[in-house]
């Protein structure tokens, strides 16, 4: 069953995104060489509390942090540890806060100083991957209309959509029902309707769409070895234009 939010529980949840997307933001602002991957965890879980929620991925099916960070080829699930950032690096943040029982779920990749102008595509092109998929969460269009916008403009760039791995409703519940995926034919899945709240998220490699886990369960990585980038919101379905609700303006 996909839940449907009520305006307490949409409030609610404009008031959670907002402090992931400022954990985010605070994130990305930390992304430099020199830093530790743990660093940006422990300034990231501050803020989160700081703020009267709690980190949503902390102890979360035992991911041992309060963000995911993945560097370079690895493409979700990176746990923060003692890796020092380094000239060049693409550092994919995602991060979650729940405030009053309900969750705000986001993520994007930054550039660790200069960047190569191949790495900055790859990040450019995640990004508007999101616009593009986000374009049909409208009331009315299907799940799967997303993830076909998603993977015809990313694969326009010849890059790989990965598969394994996909979006999500987000409320109560960290991961909810619907699934939304990154790819697929048009006009599949369930209808979306006003009320509904789902994580849109890209996850897009320069090379194959192939990933593996490796043996900690949990960090994943392009199966090829190329770069991955990362972009996510939390939006919620209205009956006009979608509202992204992971903003930091106004917090």
């Amino acid at each position: 069953m996909i839940p449907i939010k009520n305006e307490r529980e949409i409030a609610v949840m404009r008031r959670a995104c907002k402090i992931t997307a400022a954990a985010r933001a605070l994130a990305g602002e930390m992304v430099r060489p020199g830093v530790t991957t743990k660093a940006i965890d422990k300034a990231v879980h501050d803020f989160i509390v700081s703020q009267g929620a709690t980190p949503s991925f902390l102890h979360y099916s035992g991911f041992p942090a309060s963000v995911c960070i993945s560097v370079n080829n690895t493409v979700i699930h990176g746990i923060p540890d003692g890796r020092v950032l380094q000239e060049g690096d693409i550092v994919s943040v995602d991060v979650g806060a729940k405030w009053q029982g309900f969750h705000g779920d986001c993520a994007a990749t930054y550039a660790c100083g200069k960047i190569s102008p191949e790495a900055q595509r790859l990040i450019d092109v995640t990004k508007q991957s999101f616009f593009e998929g986000v374009k049909f969460a409208r009331q009315g269009c299907r799940i799967s209309d997303i993830g076909h916008a998603v993977q015809t403009y990313a694969e326009s760039f010849g890059c790989g959509v990965v598969r394994d791995f996909v979006g999500h409703g987000v409320g109560e519940h960290l991961h909810e029902e619907p699934e939304v995926p990154n790819y697929g034919k048009p006009g599949r899945g369930p209808r979306l309707i006003r009320g509904m709240v789902i994580a849109i998220e890209p996850m897009i490699n320069a090379g194959t769409f192939e990933v593996r886990v490796l043996k900690d369960g949990w960090t994943t990585v392009t199966a090829d070895g190329s770069l991955s980038a990362h972009y996510e919101n939390t939006v919620l379905i209205t009956d006009g234009e979608p509202e992204i609700l992971t903003v930091a303006e106004g917090l």
